[in-house]
C-alpha cells in the first residue's frame, strides 16, 4: 500500500487480486476509467492482477494499466474463447485451460482477494460462483463489488430481497464489501480485509454425513 508519506509499502495480506469484469467497455466511460485506475493502483502497490486474459473491454483496460505500471498480470483463458475475447499478448503469464469452470477455479486459486468491476452475465457468473463457494466453505477470501456510479445497487437490492425472503443470511450479505472506486478497494486491502467467521451454509449437513 501507499502510506501518508507517499512511499509504497508491501500489502499486509493480499499479494494477488482476482478481478472480474466485462469483455466490453460498457456505455459509460467511467467504467474503463475505474478499471484503469484499479489496474494501476494494484500494480503500484505491489499487488498482482489475476483476470480472464482478454485484451478488449474493461478486461483489456485493467490489464494494460497494470502492465504499464510494472505490475504482474496473469490471465486465464479457455481455449474456446481465445478467438472471441482475443488473448492479451503481453501478460506476465497466460494460462490456457479447457473449460469455463477451470478458468474460474484457476483464477480463484491464484488470488487472495476478489474485486468485481462492472460487467455482464459472465462477470455475474464469476461473482456468484465465488460468493457461493464462500457460503459453502470452499474459500474465505474477501469479495468486493466495485460499485462504479451505483452500477451494483440493483444487484444489492436483489440480495437484500433474498435475505428478507429467507434465502440468504444477513451475515453472508454483510461479508460482501461494496467499494465505490479503486481507492476505497485499496484502502480495504490495506486494512487487511478478512471475511467474518461465518459457519458454511451446509456445515451441519456435512457433519452428519
Amino acid at each position: 500500500m501507499t502510506d501518508t508519506s507517499g512511499q509504497a509499502r508491501e500489502p499486509a495480506h493480499a499479494t494477488r487480486v482476482a478481478v472480474y469484469c466485462g469483455a466490453k467497455a460498457g456505455a459509460s466511460p467511467r467504467f474503463a476509467e475505474v478499471a484503469r485506475e484499479l489496474g494501476d493502483k494494484l500494480a503500484r502497490n505491489g499487488i498482482g492482477v489475476v483476470y480472464g486474459g482478454a485484451s478488449r473491454g474493461l478486461m483489456g483496460a485493467l490489464a494494460d494499466a497494470a502492465l504499464a505500471a510494472g505490475g504482474e498480470v496473469i490471465g486465464v483463458l479457455p481455449r474456446s474463447l481465445g478467438h472471441r475475447e482475443i488473448a492479451h499478448a503481453n501478460l506476465t503469464d497466460l494460462h490456457v485451460v479447457d473449460t469455463m469452470h477451470e478458468r474460474k477455479a484457476r483464477i480463484l486459486d491464484l488470488s487472495d482477494a476478489i474485486a468485481v468491476l462492472p460487467g455482464g452475465i459472465g462477470t455475474l457468473d464469476e461473482f456468484f460462483e465465488a460468493f457461493t463457494w464462500a457460503q459453502i466453505g470452499i474459500h474465505s477470501k474477501p469479495i468486493a463489488l466495485i460499485d462504479v456510479d451505483g452500477f451494483y445497487q440493483p444487484l444489492l437490492a436483489h440480495l437484500r430481497n433474498a435475505v428478507a425472503a429467507g434465502f440468504l443470511s444477513s451475515e453472508r450479505l454483510d461479508s460482501l464489501a461494496v467499494c465505490p472506486d479503486a481507492d476505497s478497494f485499496l484502502t480495504l486491502l490495506s486494512m487487511g480485509a478478512t471475511v467474518p467467521a461465518i459457519p458454511p451454509r451446509y456445515a451441519a449437513l456435512t457433519a452428519e454425513s
